[in-house]
């Protein structure tokens, strides 16, 4: 079974890539790749160099893989910065490793794109076509990062090590509006969310939603200044440029959402959203100064409203934020596969793996208790 590897994605078939990787996961498809490529958020000189496997003719494929060679490990969200300090403790050479990713990108989906989802000869081909690429280019590693639960034991049976993590989601109990879905807490935790969102209403900031094809150039100027500032304050810039947020909202208009704050007529905070059928995924955030509350309501409540309303089972809000508990969000497990090279330090990490993957189970079973919810011992 003849695996290509390809160094851009834009050598790949835009029609044949997008048969394999369907609808439901915006982030896989080509043109996502592509514009991350082409605007030079994902290159060479930002760390990402692409290295997209296939399976099958250009213009009929069988399977294929997203796929990065790394000279670090920035933008990933499932941190090995430990390993990499053990192995140049070691006098070894953690960089450049392998990685099935989406760039910058903490969303759960699969990372074996198949043309037939039983395919496990194709699924194996990739895995071990990364695994001899990773070999023939000095690469200490290959690493497959939020991979889809269906997957999981794909990786397993190949002789990856599995890694659970944890995020916090949201999801629909087919509420009627933001008050039904408020019913559900106690009454102190309710209490608190109405608060939140009367601070913002008596600060006078309003919000619209704009979908990819009413937000043009200004729009996006203003949202970009907003965004950029917050990352600044953090030390850093977007990963992805203005050129590419203009650029995707064009190629995938249906899968944009942005939600603008305003006040006095003026744009003061905003929120990026990537939209699938069913999930609705949080991305970036900016504001100009602090408003009390403002956080919360633009990138959690004006998300779960606008999942009621359209009917979305899930809102992924990204990584991190203990925070998000008390506003609806409860944990949900997370996984990555991982292949080392270096036979001792892949036994010491698998055992880390083990206990580390306790502690997390712990986590998900301890943070569960402090979700908002009713149970039936609380008060109606």
């Amino acid at each position: 079974m003849k695996v290509t590897v390809h160094d851009s994605i834009a050598a790949i078939d835009r029609d044949a890539w997008n048969s394999l990787a369907g609808n439901n996961y915006p982030f896989l498809r080509h043109e996502f790749l592509t514009l991350g490529e082409s605007t030079g958020c994902v290159a060479p000189a930002t760390g990402w160099t692409p290295r997209h496997l296939t399976i099958g003719s250009a213009k009929n494929l069988r399977a294929a893989m997203p796929l990065y060679e790394k000279s670090h490990s920035w933008g990933e969200f499932v941190f090995d910065w430990a390993w990499a300090n053990a192995y140049e403790q070691a006098g070894l050479n953690y960089y450049p490793k392998l990685v099935s990713a989406i760039p910058f990108t903490p969303a759960q989906s699969t990372r074996l794109l198949l043309a037939d989802q039983g395919d496990v000869g194709a699924a194996n081909a990739l895995l071990q076509a990364a695994v001899s690429l990773a070999n023939d280019t000095d690469c200490s590693s290959l690493h497959i990062q939020f991979a889809a639960q269906s997957d999981v034991n794909v990786f397993e049976d190949a002789g990856l090590m599995l890694r659970k993590d944890c995020q916090f989601h949201w999801h629909n109990d087919a509420y009627r509006n933001f008050d039904d879905f408020l019913a559900t807490f106690t009454s102190v935790k309710r209490k608190k969310a109405k608060r939140d969102r009367r601070r913002v209403v008596e600060a006078g900031i309003t919000f619209r939603r704009l979908r990819g094809a009413e937000l043009d150039d200004e729009t996006w100027m203003s949202v970009y200044a907003l965004i950029s500032r917050t990352f600044m304050l953090r030390g850093s810039m977007p990963y992805y440029n203005d050129a590419f947020l203009r650029a995707i909202s064009e190629q995938l208009p249906d899968n944009i959402l942005v939600i603008l704050a305003e006040k006095d007529d003026a744009a003061i905070a905003a929120a990026v959203f990537f939209v699938g059928p069913d999930t609705l995924y949080g991305r970036y955030w900016g504001s100009d100064g602090h408003f009390d509350s403002l956080h919360f309501e633009t990138c959690y409540y004006q998300g779960i409203d606008y999942c009621i309303d359209t009917g979305k089972q899930v809102f992924e809000p990204g990584t991190q934020g203990e925070h998000k508990i008390s506003r609806g969000f409860a944990p949900v497990a997370t996984w990555s596969a991982h292949w080392l090279a270096h036979p001792q330090f892949a036994d010491a990490i698998e055992r880390y793996l083990g206990e580390e993957g306790k502690h997390v189970d712990r986590y998900m079973d301890s943070v569960d208790s402090h979700t908002p919810y009713k149970t039936q011992t609380d008060d109606k």
